[in-house]
């Protein structure tokens, strides 16, 4: 004890002890950041010691942010504080990967409105008043801290502290750009979840905060782009000019529909979990029928919108910073050449329908940049039924397609985006008498998860079967093709998996006009173009690249290039000019229509067509209180100046307030 006393003494007189004290904190943080990431502190500790060099960039990174404590007079109280953001960054990371299998990205700062408005699908009300209740008790400790925390006598020597904090950025910024460079951290994240386990927390948070987009290739040139086609594949001068394609007409082309199911897998392909029965018997029996394979997905436990992204547009999202979603970046304020335009060109008709808000992941206006005509969401639909997670299941959506397939004259492309088998998926028993029982493993917890996945993962099952029972009666020529979007947020890794992968779906390609089966694995971006070979369809530039260059020893650079070039570069695969216009994005397939504004007493009444519970009377842009009676009916429910009585109108209110469209 006498030791300890005197190295106390003499360290409290040690010039430099405020610093070694930010580095033990830098380091105490680290591992409190990595053993909320990895849910364990051995497997922290085992990361921590048995990749020092990592760690130490990581610490480094940590401690360049605590250094600027030295600027305070309260350097305790700045130091918690620092200190707080890093914790919050750790918790928030943890609770994450609790209920989805993608670590926390700077990028998830954009899905925060997204986020709350599903928070509830995913904590209980007794959670969220944890929550609730430990951000007050922090802000009232952060008040006693800063109270508290004793104040230096003299100001600091900005001169000293200045040089200190630049030393240690500096040093930060050198132990990372070498440890980029030696190959001890990674510079591309191919996968995020193993990126953040063989990087660290910290170092790859900031990552995804610095690189977004896509980098420009090297060797990037006119020329570089127009090698890439051969045999004038673009057409006069190597610049492709839409509409002057060599498919031109859509003559003897069936309707197109993709259906994205979501967190739709094979549960059977997990190992160590058994089942009474079979969860997905008409999906399997498809699989055996028609053309099948696995599907390879940019995500896993999350990130929908990406897979859409590849699948419509033929470009991967790797290519893009990691954890970035283009339906928030690059695609709010830009079009992008995909297959809605591409069909477009074909006089297809084109639509995209999701049974879940359509301001989610900014839908509702980056659709109207990808070429849809009309965008059907849950605003505009009615008699959903939920999961006992609150989300829309599927069996809605059959009448929503066959709708937009009856909409038009012509020949439709529909895009659909399923969301019953979301998560988070529940650790205690949430369905009595379950038609899918759990037979077999490895814990309480894992069997309720899964039975409750499972169940989800078979009345999809039951919604395909009748789509296709449905569309096989229907007079027109339909290619219907249907993949899983993602692996579900089950905590799975690779070694519980038969096939070996967290980033395989299954895919079918069914029709009703008797295509041959021809079975294969594919990468998403791969599957439209693949599909619209089948159907003799060549169609655009992504179309073209990956029908003709899938073999080619350059085909991933090249796909960069072109991903560069036509959202980033000059465009001279277009000859220089983005030839893509906005389409006037029409929300609901069915219009939205008034009929008579009645008054009874003192209350007014709507009478018109295709109400749903989201629509509301409104005044000037303002929704009022409005009272949902029926589809052709609905009530205000507030006064309002009887002159203004005539102008009023019937807008779509999503959950988060914001008015997705206004009857005219």
């Amino acid at each position: 004890m006498n030791f300890i006393k005197k190295f106390w003494n003499k360290f409290k007189r040690f010039p430099g002890r405020y610093i070694v004290m930010l580095l033990l904190t830098a380091a105490a943080l680290d591992v409190i950041i990595e053993t909320l990431a990895r849910h364990s502190l051995i497997k922290s500790a085992a990361f921590v010691l048995g990749h020092p060099l990592v760690a130490l960039c990581n610490i480094s990174l940590i401690f360049a942010v605590l250094s600027l404590a030295l600027l305070f007079k309260k350097r305790c109280f700045a130091t918690a504080m620092l200190s707080l953001i890093w914790l919050a960054l750790g918790i928030a990371n943890g609770v994450i990967l609790i209920n989805r299998m993608t670590p926390l990205t700077t990028k998830d700062f954009d899905n925060l409105k997204d986020g709350w408005s599903i928070i509830g699908n995913y904590f209980s009300t007794k959670t969220l008043i944890i929550v609730i209740v430990s951000v007050i008790a922090a802000t009232i400790l952060g008040i006693i801290i800063y109270r508290k925390s004793p104040r230096m006598s003299q100001k600091p020597n900005y001169k000293k502290v200045l040089a200190t904090i630049a030393i240690a950025i500096a040093s930060c910024f050198a132990l990372i750009t070498g440890g980029m460079k030696v190959g001890i951290l990674d510079t591309f994240f191919y996968n995020l979840a193993y990126a953040y386990a063989d990087n660290g927390v910290p170092y790859c948070f900031v990552i995804t905060a610095v690189k977004s987009g896509v980098d420009k290739p090297v060797d990037y040139s006119a020329d570089r782009i127009e090698g890439i086609f051969k045999n004038n594949e673009l057409g006069k001068d190597k610049v492709y000019e839409p509409g002057n394609d060599d498919n031109t007409s859509v003559s003897n082309k069936p309707n197109i529909i993709f259906l994205q199911l979501e967190s739709f897998i094979d549960p059977m392909l997990v190992n160590d979990v058994k089942y009474n029965k079979d969860p997905m018997p008409y999906y399997r029996k498809l699989m055996k029928e028609y053309s099948s394979g696995y599907l390879t997905v940019p995500a896993c436990g999350a990130g929908t919108a990406n897979v859409e992204f590849e699948v419509m547009t033929g470009m991967s999202v790797k290519n893009f910073g990691p954890g970035e979603y283009p339906y928030k970046t690059v695609l709010k304020e830009n079009t992008v050449e995909c297959a809605p335009y591409d069909l477009k060109l074909l006089g297809y008709s084109t639509h995209a329908i999701h049974n879940h808000r359509g301001a989610f992941y900014y839908r509702n206006k980056v659709f109207a940049n990808m070429g849809f005509d009309t965008f059907t969401c849950l605003e505009y639909m009615n008699n959903v039924v939920k999961t006992p997670k609150n989300w829309a299941k599927d069996q809605i959506l059959t009448g929503q397609i066959k709708d937009a397939l009856k909409s038009t004259k012509g020949q439709d492309y529909i895009y659909t985006i399923s969301v019953q088998g979301h998560g988070r998926y529940p650790t205690e028993q949430v369905i009595t008498d379950p038609e899918i029982q759990v037979t077999e493993a490895t814990s309480e917890e894992q069997k309720w998860g899964y039975e409750y996945y499972a169940n989800q993962v078979y009345e999809m099952d039951r919604f395909v079967k009748a789509l296709t029972d449905e569309l096989a009666k229907f007079d027109e020529d339909v290619v219907l093709v249907m993949y899983g979007d993602h692996l579900p947020a089950l905590d799975m890794t690779e070694a519980e998996m038969t096939n070996g992968s967290l980033y395989e779906t299954q895919y079918i390609i069914w029709d009703n006009f008797g295509m041959a089966k021809e079975d294969k694995d594919l990468m998403a971006y791969q599957l439209n173009a693949d599909v619209m070979k089948r159907l003799g369809i060549s169609t655009g530039v992504m179309t073209k690249f990956h029908q003709e260059n899938v073999y080619s020893d350059t085909y991933l650079d090249d796909m960069k290039a072109l991903t560069y070039d036509m959202l980033y570069g000059e465009k001279y695969v277009y000859g220089g000019k983005n030839p893509y216009k906005p389409t006037d994005l029409k929300m609901g397939v069915k219009t939205i229509k008034i009929k008579e504004v009645v008054q009874v007493g003192e209350k007014y009444y709507i009478k018109g067509q295709n109400f749903t519970e989201f629509s509301k009377i409104s005044l000037d842009g303002k929704a009022l209180k409005t009272v949902y009676l029926s589809p052709t009916l609905l009530l205000l429910n507030e006064e309002v100046d009887p002159e203004d009585a005539s102008r009023m109108k019937v807008s779509q209110v999503e959950k988060n307030k914001e008015i997705l469209s206004t009857t005219e």
